[in-house]
């Protein structure tokens, strides 16, 4: 496969980082011999075939890292995928620290992302979670038993918007902490406001 063409954005992203920069060029030069289009999405390096997301690269304190939005779908037969955390349901990612690590798992990397391409050729989606399934803490029904106008807005939220308050509402063990979440995006809720809007 021939390489596509480069993105003078991910040119500036690469040439600003502070870390990472050789670790970026490699993956970079990986992903695009696979036959994707470079794009610069969500101020990272993203990979498409079409319209679809297929790779992005992005860096971290410890590490930087090739996603795979739709990275569940992967076999995984190195078994170095990573689930950033629990309530991550499709994203995977495969962590680097070194250039020479990068280098020594070129074959393996590329395996990975010509999978990747694949199921996206086949139509492949990791089927997530549905809002329901996600557990309401007992503080947001309490709050919407005195405010039904406040269930009412929460029910008319997009679905990702209503998991997102799920399980920001749900995370902090202190049901004190609870109670302070709710109450501070109550107005937002009520705006038909998501998390980052």
């Amino acid at each position: 496969m021939t390489a596509n063409a480069t993105n003078a954005r991910v040119d500036v992203f690469i040439k600003k980082a502070q870390k990472w920069k050789e670790e970026y060029e490699l993956l970079r030069q990986i992903v695009l011999d696979c036959g994707l289009s470079e794009d610069y999405k969500w101020m990272h390096p993203c990979y498409t075939l079409g319209e679809a997301n297929i790779a992005l690269i992005h860096g971290f304190k410890d590490y930087c890292a090739l996603l795979f939005p739709q990275g569940a779908l992967l076999k995984d037969p190195q078994g170095i995928l990573v689930q950033q955390t629990e309530n991550v349901q499709a994203a995977r990612q495969l962590r680097f620290t070194s250039a020479q690590q990068i280098e020594e798992m070129k074959e393996i990397v590329t395996a990975y992302v010509l999978e990747a391409v694949q199921n996206e050729k086949a139509g492949l989606k990791v089927k997530l979670k549905e809002t329901e399934a996600f557990p309401m803490p007992e503080e947001l029904e309490a709050r919407f038993a005195e405010m039904p106008e406040l269930k009412t807005a929460f029910d008319a939220l997009t679905p990702g918007r209503r998991r997102a308050y799920l399980l920001h509402f749900s995370q902090p063990k202190q049901a004190k902490t609870r109670v302070s979440r709710i109450e501070k995006w109550t107005q937002p809720i009520l705006e038909g406001k998501g998390l980052n809007d």
